[in-house]
């Protein structure tokens, strides 16, 4: 009996947004109990831990880190003055489009108190041009007609010499055929065909690419553009966004971390895997990397990894996968290093600064953060010393960046940027130089590794994994870890977990009619 499902609320405003019903079952595990072992606690990890757990699977979720949350994780650092303070890989914006990731942290917090919204996203160019998608409309096609009409960087006439043909598949981004269309092109190479107005270019497009810690000339244009249609044109929640009014653990992590707990899942921290070896009665046994090397036997497992962990586990587990899946794998690079700059200053950031500020023309810089206008810990910290908590990020830095000089760049580029922060003295820093993201490179679409494997019991999350869905960053990872969970329980003949996406093509019949007129991408570029 698999009972009847209805469909929930929708996550959002927006009507057009697309339900995806869960693989039927037994609403809880019935039968023999399994256990699964989910490595890797980031995103996708916990989603995965959640969805496996709350349907009554045995769930030991092992995470390298002392601290869950991955990418979005946080730790304590003690500052000169003797502060205790969070630090982190960085500011993360948490857009109302990411409605798993969302239905993830409701778990714990079913109001979502934990977020609190900007009331801008600006952007700057060097130049003095600058942007906001404060007043943009948020429906499309108005959100378009809106940017254009506000923008100062893109001006009407700039349509003029646009090649509208180019522009049409815009209008109808169908996933996953984009990767079919645009995944050989890089996204430079497709902004040079739409002849997009340079000085928008750096403010519109590229901060949408940077955001994937890669260059433009290095993104498959597939990606670039997905990202247009589910923050832009394909969504009508908007391009503004929420942030965490604490540090990631406190409003994240350490509830979702309770929650787990009362589901009956267990969570090792401090515990990297050392392999993961199939038997063949199809279940795995799991050695973790501790002295004495302990093993555990499980009936599935789900790697929720970043690029180089998954690289390095499946190089360890020479059992694990067929030769097919393990070249994919090895094949998967990391995006360029980028680095996030936390400064504790002596003075305060002038008052009418924003928050949150995305700049273009400033070197390396990419973003700025001023952290006590919405972050508790930070507003203490500000509130007692008068200064201010500031957070520079520079994304896709060369191979082989120094973290002090580049740091030192950032720091430099914040002066232009904030005039008033030149004369402010350090009080301490904390300066995050990584590259461990993906990297999503011109024509790597078709090799990416999907969720399901060549072993039933094994499946993968995280944002490197192909969803064939149109989600991005966080909400992918959030996505795959749901995905992972529900091709299990479906194997258990126990019901998976709903999700919901942005729509899957472009949301107006006439603009959708409109683009089938357009010629091939490679007839647009001879």
């Amino acid at each position: 009996m698999t009972g009847f499902v209805a469909v929930p609320a929708r996550p959002g405003r927006d009507r057009q947004a697309v339900y995806l019903p869960p693989p039927p079952g037994t609403p809880r595990l019935s039968g023999p109990a399994r256990r699964t072992a989910v490595v890797g606690g980031g995103i996708a990890g916990l989603a995965a831990a959640t969805a496996l757990a709350e349907r009554g699977v045995d769930v030991t979720l092992y995470e390298s880190e002392s601290y869950l949350g991955g990418r979005v994780g946080g730790w304590t650092t003690d500052l000169q003055d003797g502060s205790t303070m969070t630090m982190s890989r960085g500011f993360h914006a948490f857009f109302r489009q990411y409605y798993n990731l969302r239905a993830l942290l409701r778990r714990a917090d079913p109001r979502l108190d934990c977020l609190t919204a900007l009331p801008d996203y600006p952007l700057r160019h060097s130049n003095g041009r600058h942007d906001s998608f404060r007043r943009v409309p948020r429906t499309p096609p108005l959100s378009a007609v809106g940017f254009v009409a506000l923008s100062r960087s893109f001006r009407s006439r700039d349509l003029l010499h646009m090649n509208p043909l180019a522009a049409l598949p815009l209008l109808d981004v169908q996933v996953p055929g984009v990767y079919t269309q645009f995944d050989d092109v890089s996204a430079y190479e497709h902004l040079e065909i739409l002849r997009f107005p340079r000085a928008a270019r750096h403010l519109a497009f590229e901060v949408f690419s940077r955001s994937f810690f890669s260059d433009p000339s290095h993104l498959s244009a597939a990606e670039m553009i997905l990202m247009f249609h589910i923050y832009f044109l394909g969504s009508a929640e908007g391009l503004l966004f929420d942030v965490p009014n604490a540090p990631f653990p406190k409003a994240l992590w350490n509830p979702l971390a309770a929650y787990l707990l009362r589901q009956g899942a267990t969570l090792h921290t401090s515990t990297p895997i050392e392999s993961v070896s199939p038997a063949g009665d199809g279940t795995f046994t799991v050695t973790t990397s501790a002295a004495g090397g302990r093993a555990a036997r499980y009936d599935a497992v789900v790697l929720a990894l970043d690029t180089r962990g998954l690289r390095t586990l499946v190089n360890r587990s020479p059992r694990l996968g067929d030769a097919g899946w393990r070249e994919r794998v090895a094949q998967l690079r990391p995006a360029p290093p980028f680095l996030v700059s936390r400064l504790w200053l002596d003075r305060p950031v002038a008052p009418g600064r924003p928050g949150f500020l995305g700049t273009a023309g400033y070197g390396s810089l990419d973003n700025v953060s001023v952290l006590e206008r919405w972050e508790d810990e930070a507003a203490h910290w500000a509130a007692r010393t008068g200064g201010s908590v500031v957070e520079l990020h520079g994304y896709a830095l060369p191979e082989h960046a120094d973290r002090e000089a580049e740091a030192k760049r950032l720091v430099e580029q914040l002066a232009r940027v904030y005039p008033e922060t030149g004369a402010a003295r350090i009080v301490d820093a904390r300066h995050e130089l990584r590259a461990d993201c993906p990297l999503f490179p011109v024509g790597g679409y078709d090799d990416r590794p999907e969720v399901r494997t060549a072993h039933p019991g094994l499946v993968l999350a995280g944002d490197l994994v192909r969803t064939d869905l149109p989600v991005a960053l966080m909400e992918r990872a959030a996505t795959s870890g749901f995905l992972a969970a529900n091709a299990l329980l479906n194997q258990w003949g126990t019901r998976g977990h709903p999700l919901w996406t942005v729509p899957t093509r472009g949301r107006n019949a006439a603009l959708r009619t409109l683009a089938r007129r357009a010629p091939g991408r490679r007839a647009e570029r001879s």
